[in-house]
């Protein structure tokens, strides 16, 4: 009988232990990294890599990116970053958000995990991408059937004008409240908000 009970007793932690831990995921672990690792080196790069945090209550997250500058051309809606086409939002390697906590990212459920952010710019209203592939190059030639059938989904937000032209292309975070931020991109006359928030299940 004491057996019984205590081989009852190690069934029913083991049972707890494993709903605790919820279904299972082949090993990969929930923690995430905030941190950029760039694919190529890169110092003395004509677009330099930067990266913004996060930082709003529960909401944790760190976004990664190339920083490419005007210089004298016409970038968005001109040859280089044309309208109603897909973009990196950046230079070099795809813009990269970690994210700590599931969230929302322009209304699309994500979990936690890192995710490339893609957009597709036009003269009133942008599209976001968000893609659970995040090692392939940038470059726009380099969204292959494979890299697309990652996409955890698409959004529009408004696209606005800025006061002033922005010669290089800059991404910044506003945190709003406990677990709610915006990133901000601008970018010549161009100003785009992409809301972040914490989803709790």
């Amino acid at each position: 009988m004491t057996r019984m009970r205590l081989y009852l007793s190690a069934l029913v932690s083991l049972l707890v232990t494993a709903c605790a831990a919820g279904p299972a995921d082949d090993g990969a672990s929930t923690t995430v990294a905030l941190a950029c690792t760039p694919q190529q080196d890169p110092t003395d790069r004509i677009s330099p890599y930067d990266s913004v945090s996060l930082s709003s209550g529960p909401l944790q997250a760190k976004l990664c990116y190339g920083r490419p500058s005007s210089r004298g051309r016409t970038m968005l809606g001109g040859e280089l970053v044309p309208y109603g086409q897909l973009w990196r939002t950046g230079a070099n390697e795809p813009t990269t958000l970690h994210l700590a906590t599931a969230a929302e990212i322009a209304g699309i459920r994500v979990e936690p995990g890192s995710y490339s952010i893609y957009t597709v710019p036009d003269e009133d209203a942008w599209e976001v991408i968000v893609n659970r592939s995040t090692s392939q190059w940038g470059h726009e030639s380099t969204y292959t059937e494979e890299v697309a059938a990652q996409e955890v989904g698409r959004a529009r937000v408004v696209r606005e004008d800025l006061a002033e032209h922005l010669e290089t292309f800059t991404i910044s975070a506003v945190e709003l409240d406990a677990g709610v931020a915006d990133l901000v991109l601008e970018w010549e006359t161009t100003r785009v908000v992409i809301p972040v928030q914490v989803v709790e299940d």
